[in-house]
């Protein structure tokens, strides 16, 4: 089993910490990973997009230049890098923030209003975790049980009242996939 993943937005919206996020709870797991981050010299606004790959046996290299599987959270994201993916290949978008882009026919399209969920939930800085929700129903590329470890891990003790809302927002993006 390999697994390729793209995701990609701005600066600020959390893009890297998702990457992270997927590589820790394969590691977890037992499996190769590779996490290769790429940004812009901004802290917020500017591009941000990181490569992830799972695999099984040894990674050969981290690059991921046709993603089978696009993470996209803003619109010149899914503009740059949509054109990349091979027909077959899995698109996850943030519709909360893109409209008005033709999408491929030849690809599976999955909608994840991320921005608005967060909203719901009564915290916006939880998109993230409504699209890394929904990454892994889509993928597999982790177990719910890895991910949710690696979720408790990454808070730690001194955030641990932030476990419940970070949880939900990833039940309600598994929901969407």
């Amino acid at each position: 089993m390999e697994k390729q993943l793209l995701i990609a937005g701005f600066g600020g919206q959390g893009v890297l910490l998702i990457g992270q996020m997927i590589a820790k709870a394969a590691m977890h797991e037992g499996r190769e990973v590779s996490w290769m981050p790429s940004y812009g010299p901004e802290m917020r606004g500017g591009e941000a997009n990181c490569a992830v790959v799972v695999s099984d046996e040894p990674i050969g290299s981290p690059l991921v230049s046709e993603p089978p599987v696009l993470v996209a959270m803003n619109k010149p994201s899914l503009v740059k890098f949509m054109p990349r993916m091979p027909a077959g290949g899995t698109l996850l978008y943030n519709s909360s923030l893109i409209e008005g882009v033709p999408l491929r026919e030849d690809i599976t399209v999955i909608a994840v209003p991320c921005n608005k969920i967060a909203e719901k939930l009564g915290n916006d800085r939880v998109a993230n975790m409504v699209m890394l929700g929904a990454v892994q129903k889509a993928t597999g590329v982790c177990t719910v049980e890895a991910m949710r470890d690696t979720l408790v891990d990454w808070l730690g003790a001194k955030k641990a009242s932030l476990i419940e809302i970070n949880e939900a927002a990833m039940v309600e993006g598994a929901a969407l996939a």
